[in-house]
């Protein structure tokens, strides 16, 4: 508990240096046009200050999580959602702040998250009690938990530099397009978080069965995470998808934004249910113990194959539309594999467990 705390402040603390100090060059590396990149840098850096309480929320609602309590991580962002909604309105709206109000908004909304999150973990009185006067790191801990954790993280790393090649190529359409791509992009994340739950969901409760030696109920906890995290994920973007007009009219009425952003309605939004199926069968894969096998292959789906489709595919047959397609096409390589994985890594661990 202690450990895994102070380890998010100094991770926090260090990517709020780091994110100061390195948001200008990330955003000219990207290709980011000159119109925009100062007010785009200004919101990087405000954003960054928010780094140790988004870390400490992350850390903390992943502890909670793991006894099965996702009510109270739930009920956190849930209301520091609102809180970001209301000061949005006011910063912007009222006090006329633009960008520094958006960020503020962010930051300030997160702390609140975090905030309740600390106070639940203290608040505990069992083994997930929290004493903030115990703050230390404790190296037989940390070793465990970078363990289990370092794939995991260099994964989400390594993903996430993709996607900024991705977002370089797109800048390289204009301001319309990056602008409708953005709006659009946030329903992405909705599908995302979707799917994301139920594999987090199975992270937990396969580990726990694991560790009960319950091969029956691991089993069990994967086909019901599948059927419900993409089964609802679908449900989801069907509705989307049906009110794409009006939803893409939240963020702008501009028609060539509303253009771009329709494209990748079609091409992306449409298909984001795939990316559900490798991301619950990773859990389950982290939840036996064996986080370094999800981690490879979607380094290798979700990083290698866009670099090589961006960098070799995409020249050749550029057009918004090419670009876009490499997101349903690395879903589908990285869920083949990780199913294969998944069920050739159950079968050795459930034998070792007998």
């Amino acid at each position: 508990m202690h450990t895994i705390i102070t380890l998010a402040l100094i991770a926090g603390i260090t990517i709020l240096i780091l994110g100061i100090f390195l948001a200008r060059p990330i955003l000219t590396l990207m290709g980011a046009p000159q119109e925009v990149i100062d007010l785009a840098t200004l919101y990087l850096r405000i954003y960054f200050c928010g780094m140790p309480v988004i870390m400490i929320y992350n850390y903390g609602s992943a502890i909670l999580r793991s006894r099965g309590d996702s009510k109270r991580p739930f009920f956190s962002l849930t209301l520091a959602g609102v809180l970001n909604v209301l000061m949005n309105l006011l910063f912007v709206i009222v006090f006329k702040l633009h960008v520094i109000g958006v960020a503020l908004a962010t930051v300030l909304s997160n702390c609140v998250s975090a905030g309740l999150i600390l106070y639940f973990l203290i608040k505990e009185t069992d083994e997930f009690h929290l004493d903030l006067r115990r703050l230390k790191i404790r190296k037989d801990h940390l070793l465990r938990v970078v363990r289990i954790g370092l794939p995991a993280g260099l994964q989400t790393t390594v993903f996430s530099l993709s996607n900024v090649v991705i977002q370089s190529a797109i800048n390289s359409f204009g301001t319309a397009c990056i602008a409708g791509m953005t709006a659009s992009q946030n329903f992405d994340f909705i599908s995302y978080c979707m799917a994301n739950s139920f594999a987090q969901a199975a992270v937990t409760f396969t580990s726990q069965n694991y560790g009960a030696r319950n091969a029956k109920r691991c089993r069990q906890v994967w086909a019901w995470s599948m059927c419900m995290g993409i089964g609802i994920d679908m449900i989801l973007i069907a509705f989307m998808m049906l009110l794409r007009g009006q939803l893409i009219r939240i963020f702008t009425t501009d028609t060539e934004v509303i253009r771009y952003a329709m494209v990748r309605f079609q091409i992306v939004i449409l298909l984001h249910f795939i990316c559900g199926s490798y991301e619950i069968s990773g859990g389950a894969l982290r939840g036996l113990n064996r986080s370094m096998v999800p981690a490879l292959i979607s380094v290798l789906g979700t990083c290698a194959f866009r670099l090589l489709y961006v960098g070799v595919w995409f020249p050749q047959h550029r057009s918004l539309e090419t670009l876009l397609l490499v997101y349903p096409f690395s879903w589908v390589v990285t869920s083949i594999a990780m199913q294969t994985a998944y069920f050739i890594v159950r079968r050795r661990a459930f034998r070792e467990t007998a």
